[in-house]
């Protein structure tokens, strides 16, 4: 649950607005109903429920963007129905659903959300003593949206950047072995789902010291990059490549039988046989290949597939080696 929260913005968003809204409306809604004013306690009560719902579903389903946008739909609605029915004081739960509209969905839904809500109360009227009240209301609703929608915006660029620096290598431009864990974890959760069957390939770049010691380190971090240039040009998009660490690298793919990886393991070392070089002459790597079984955690089926990459580098490098079956194919 916390790793959750802590790995999905927007669902920690929903998760905290929808709380704090439970535990403000609450109080009010027992209020209205020991008052007698049962129609506005009814919809408090609706509200409740409404967001509830929603934030139960975006635990579930994962679903954040229709959640989020039903959740400021229910927000900004209900605001509006309890400025309509309990009047000037109901225009004050507006405000809060003006802001949070833009954390629980887009910007161009929380813009359209927000007018909708702010021209439903000045059509029906009832809620405003005066017309200087309510193109006052009208104003501070607009001045009010705007700073949450930049606010957001800004949060949301930053996320981003924080995000792209965690989880991306900065030199390959692949994801990092942050991202690889948790695409490990997925693609286990999803095999035991689904059934869909998944390779995991460990590949290590032979003599790369040398390559760094001979001709110098800039020399090396071309290398890497050339080598993850020809392995993303020569795999599916569904496949993901990772950077473990050093000229360690992971390679993920999904919907693979033992026929169909031989082959493209066979492809990707010819390909690197042909146009991977250094100053020196040819660069190759050795592969640890293993597919994951049944039941399996993720850090076993990397190591079956680390414990691979080393037989690959003992009995000569240059080699892929299976896990299932200890089978090496040689250059």
């Amino acid at each position: 649950m916390l790793y959750r929260l802590k790995t999905d913005f927007r669902l920690s968003i929903i998760t905290l607005l929808a709380t704090s809204a439970i535990l403000g409306i609450t109080p009010f809604a027992v209020m209205r109903f020991v008052q007698g004013n049962l129609l506005a306690g009814a919809v408090d009560l609706g509200i409740m429920l409404a967001i509830t719902a929603g934030m139960v579903y975006a635990w579930i389903t994962g679903d954040t963007a229709r959640s989020g946008f039903a959740m400021a739909l229910v927000a900004c609605g209900g605001a509006v129905t309890v400025g309509a029915l309990v009047g000037e004081p109901g225009l004050f739960w507006l405000y809060p659903c003006l802001v949070t509209s833009f954390f629980l969905t887009e910007p161009r839904y929380a813009i359209f959300i927000n007018l909708a809500a702010v021209l439903a109360l000045m059509v029906h009227g009832v809620a405003f003593s005066s017309l200087v009240q309510m193109w006052t209301f009208a104003a501070t609703a607009v001045v009010v949206s705007c700073c949450a929608y930049v606010f957001a915006h800004r949060n949301e660029n930053q996320r981003e950047r924080l995000e792209h620096l965690a989880t991306i290598d900065p030199l390959t431009g692949v994801k990092n072995r942050r991202s690889m864990d948790q695409e490990l974890a997925m693609a286990v959760a999803s095999a035991s789902r689904t059934g869909i069957s998944y390779a995991l390939v460990l590949l290590d770049i032979d003599y790369f010291k040398k390559i760094n010691d001979e001709y110098g380190h800039n020399v090396g971090d071309d290398v890497l990059v050339d080598m993850v240039a020809l392995i993303e040009q020569n795999i599916r998009k569904s496949d993901q490549l990772f950077r473990f660490g050093g000229e360690e690298f992971v390679l993920l793919m999904p919907g693979v039988d033992s026929t169909g990886l031989r082959a493209v393991m066979h492809n990707l070392q010819h390909i690197m046989h042909k146009f991977l070089r250094h100053p020196g002459g040819q660069v190759t790597a050795s592969f640890g290949v293993a597919l994951l079984q049944a039941g399996e955690k993720p850090d076993d089926w990397l190591a079956r597939a680390d414990e691979a990459l080393y037989e690959a580098k003992d009995t000569g490098r240059d080699r892929i080696v299976y896990a299932d079956g200890r089978v090496a194919s040689p250059a």
